[in-house]
């Protein structure tokens, strides 16, 4: 006997309140999760990875409730998800969607992978200037000493 009413698709509920965060690059999403420390979050929180998308084969998904992010938290996402976009959702309504996008510069997100860098031995904070943001490279302010994509660590 064959089934024509197989179900291909599985319904998430919608949030009332709080930030989606789609087009994540599927490698990254968990590395996003723990930047924003939301493995502590006491709201809900949905998690989806290795989804299908027209545009990047395959992307990462997190819904937040109850959650709408600083420019500090955002900044962090399109550091190591720059293809990310942010829906911010109030009263199950879509009120704000917007592509994340790096500044010119970074302040106290990013450890400065100079070991001599005055960083790293006082109480300084960190600042690069974004000088790739195709390739994501960044120079540090005291020690200009460039980090690669590969190399950030965020702090």
């Amino acid at each position: 006997m064959e089934n024509q009413d197989i179900r291909k698709e599985l319904i998430v509920s919608a949030i009332e309140n709080g930030t989606v965060i789609d087009h994540i690059p599927a490698g990254v999403v968990f590395r996003v999760m723990r930047i924003l420390n939301l493995e502590a979050a006491k709201t809900q929180v949905t998690v989806g990875f290795n989804l299908e998308s027209r545009k990047y084969g395959k992307k990462g998904i997190i819904k937040v409730s109850n959650k709408f992010f600083e420019n500090k938290e955002i900044n962090k996402i399109a550091l190591v998800a720059p293809t990310a976009t942010l829906i911010v959702i109030k009263d199950y309504k879509v009120t704000e969607k917007r592509q994340v996008a790096l500044p010119d510069e970074i302040f106290g997100l990013v450890k400065c992978v100079n070991p001599n860098c005055i960083t790293n031995h006082q109480q300084v904070p960190t600042r690069f200037s974004v000088i790739n943001k195709e390739d994501l490279k960044l120079q540090c302010y005291y020690c200009e000493k460039i980090t690669a994509k590969n190399n950030i660590d965020i702090i």
